[in-house]
């Protein structure tokens, strides 16, 4: 079961989309959440500069513990609104401390709920999602900068390419896909296979969980696998993704697979992941 979630919260922006949702989730589970706002050292030219106006340097920092401590005040006046047990906490932070510190934090929760990055927006929220997927050890449901519902589960798409970040995440998932009206289990394949249905095995697991299971094999020949996935749950108006989350790290940067990549910087629907 989901009892115990942990949100980084939006900070900054017109409105909490991470928060927000997780409120919803909490709100679904009967479980306590946690909010987390990071008060962001200022970054210039995208880099950490020992910035000679010591004035202007505290000035960034002032305003960006502000922001953090207003995040956290509206998170838990959200909270105390919708009758979720909560705590919350500000914590001051570069960038990259940020992410190591909320991958480390999501250890000893269900569940991290973390905002896509916009566009335009800051490499923190990007690096805090990777840190969490990577180095938690916990699934990551991450919910479009877009998203202004909060969860629903009338059609959950599984995705499965039978690795074993797939069958992570399906394990990591089924207090949410017990839950769902219909389920998808959707492979993509370059060719079509004979003799052999991709995903039917864990089809048949899921159903021997008393879930009401539909196959739907995708062949999409050199197609962008991110693409065809947030196009099919385009038209089948599935209300949450669930895959594996693919990548590694190296020299302490991360490196994301191609379909993790894609999802992440196009996801219109919310997606739980897991390594």
């Amino acid at each position: 079961m989901i009892k115990d979630i942990v949100v980084s919260l939006s900070v900054g922006r017109p409105r909490d989309v991470a928060g927000d949702f997780a409120i919803s989730v909490a709100t679904a589970f009967d479980a306590h959440l946690s909010g987390v706002a990071f008060a962001y050292e200022p970054v210039i030219g995208g880099m950490l500069v020992p910035v000679p106006d010591a004035s202007l340097l505290e000035s960034f920092r002032t305003e960006n513990s502000r922001a953090a401590q207003r995040a956290k005040r509206e998170f838990d006046e959200a909270t105390r609104r919708a009758g979720v047990r909560s705590d919350s906490i500000a914590l001051p932070a570069t960038a990259d401390e940020a992410a190591r510190r909320f991958g480390t934090i999501a250890r000893d929760y269900d569940l991290s709920v973390l905002a896509q990055a916009e566009p335009d927006g800051d490499v923190a929220e990007t690096l805090a999602i990777e840190a969490a997927l990577f180095n938690s050890g916990r699934p990551v449901l991450v919910v479009p900068y877009i998203q202004s519902t909060g969860l629903k589960l009338d059609r959950v798409m599984v995705c499965w390419d039978g690795s074993r970040n797939a069958a992570r995440a399906v394990a990591d998932a089924m207090p949410l896909v017990r839950r769902a009206g219909a389920i998808e289990v959707v492979t993509i394949e370059s060719q079509e296979r004979r003799n052999e249905l991709a995903g039917a095995k864990i089809a048949e697991h899921l159903a021997r969980h008393g879930l009401k299971v539909e196959l739907k094999p995708i062949v999409a020949s050199d197609a962008d696998v991110a693409n065809t996935i947030l196009s099919h749950a385009a038209d089948t108006a599935a209300d949450l993704i669930v895959m594996g989350g693919y990548g590694h790290s190296r020299l302490r940067e991360f490196i994301l697979g191609g379909a993790t990549d894609g999802m992440l910087k196009s996801m219109t629907v919310p997606t739980l992941m897991a390594h």
